[in-house]
This record gives structure tokens, C-alpha cells and sequence, in this order.
């Protein structure tokens, strides 16, 4: 199990990251405040630490000097500013690695592995689990989701809504879920409405989509995506 800190204030992405990583038998523990998370490190021994730039109290960047001042663990900054004066000061403070917001969560796992790896950190992890193969991926940057490597010709909803059941994925999300979270889907959109969206991912993603394999229907709550 690799034990990873966080350090997050976005208290949703923080959920999303911590059940995807989980099923690669990683193991995150959140803190919202860089007080407190700086705080745990002398509680608890962590692999990893994946930091936020823009934290309430304590700038990432200064979180992340402390941080190498007084502990020898890696660090990758997770951060939306990607100004190049950040990233310059990040590194000379000792950051491992820079992730701009936002990045594909199976490019998050290989880092994960390639800086421990590196730093010759004795990890006791279960390798095929690390390496299962995602049917579904995405390119944010892009708007483009792939099915095995090939790209899907899906509009902006269908888009957004498949991103989303792919970040969550292996996880139920209801349609109230969707309505709030689905950038495309406008709030006052009725649940049929979105039934009729994910008709139409699934007549593009599934064989049969009568009998759908990759997005499930979770009776009396939503839907659940199988990407493996």
C-alpha cells in the first residue's frame, strides 16, 4: 500500500482523487489546510505528498520549502497556476514534480510510481493492479475521450458527461449529482433529460446498448461506469 498526504482545499477534487487512487491500492489522506498537513508528517509516515499551490493561510509554495527543510519525502505540486515563476520556485524549493490542473488521473498514478521508483522508496504494491488497463480515457485539454485508444466523435454534453462518470468511475453517481457537477448539463434540466444524454453516450460507447456493459444503471439512484 502506498500512503500519500494531500494537501487540497478543493474538498471535491480531493473526494475524486482519493476513491479513483484507492482501487490502485493507494491510499491518500486529505488535509484542506497546510497548518494541518504539515502537522501529520510528524505524526505519520508518508510515501508521497501531493500539494496544492493556492491553500487558505500559507502559500504552496512556502508550504513546500517548510516542508524540504524538514522532511526528505517527495513531493508533486498540483496546481491550476501555471505561471513559470511558480514552477521555477516550486523546483529550487525542492519539488519532485509539477502537475498543472487539470491532468489525467492515470498520468497522476504513473508519476506516483516513477518518483518513488526513483527515490528508491521500498514500496510494497500490487504491480498488476497499478498497471489494469482503462477502456475509457480523456484528454481534458482537448475535449476528446477515448474508447482503447481510439477517439469517440461525441459532442460537448455527451463529452463533459462521460469525463465526469470517468473520473468517478467504478463509483454510482446520481442524476442529482450530474445536474450539479456536469458543466454541460444545465441545472434546471429535468432527470429525463439527462437519461436521454446517457442514451446517447451509450449508443456510442456500447455494442448493444439495450444491454449496456460500460455504463450501468443503477435503479432508483443513476449510473455507475465499468472502465475496466
Amino acid at each position: 500500500m502506498i500512503n500519500i498526504l494531500m494537501i487540497e482545499d478543493d474538498t471535491e477534487l480531493a473526494k475524486i482523487l482519493t476513491a479513483y487512487l484507492k482501487q490502485y491500492n493507494i491510499h491518500v489522506t486529505n488535509y484542506e489546510t497546510p497548518e494541518l498537513g504539515i502537522s501529520a508528517l510528524s505524526l505519520k509516515k508518508y510515501d508521497l505528498i501531493i500539494l496544492d499551490l493556492s491553500l487558505p493561510n500559507i502559500d504552496g509554495i512556502e508550504v513546500c520549502r517548510i516542508i524540504r527543510k524538514r522532511y526528505d519525502i517527495p513531493i508533486i505540486i498540483s496546481s491550476a497556476r501555471s505561471y513559470l515563476g511558480d514552477k521555477i520556485a516550486c523546483f529550487s524549493y525542492g519539488a519532485d514534480d509539477f502537475m498543472p490542473k487539470p491532468y489525467d488521473t492515470q498520468e497522476l498514478i504513473l508519476r506516483i510510481k516513477s518518483i518513488l521508483k526513483r527515490c528508491n522508496h521500498q514500496i510494497i504494491e500490487n504491480e498488476s493492479s497499478l498497471n489494469k488497463k482503462q477502456i475509457f480515457s480523456f484528454d481534458d485539454a482537448k475535449m476528446e475521450v477515448y474508447k482503447d485508444g481510439a477517439l469517440l466523435d461525441l459532442t460537448n454534453a455527451e463529452y463533459y458527461i462521460l469525463q465526469y462518470l470517468i473520473l468517478k468511475n467504478g463509483f454510482v453517481v446520481s442524476r442529482q449529482e450530474l445536474l450539479t457537477n456536469v458543466e454541460s448539463i444545465k441545472y434546471e434540466s429535468t432527470y429525463k433529460s439527462i437519461d436521454v444524454l446517457i442514451g446517447r453516450v451509450r449508443n456510442k460507447i456500447e455494442e448493444n446498448s439495450k444491454k449496456p456493459k460500460y455504463i450501468l444503471s443503477i435503479r432508483g439512484v443513476g449510473y455507475k461506469l465499468v472502465n475496466q
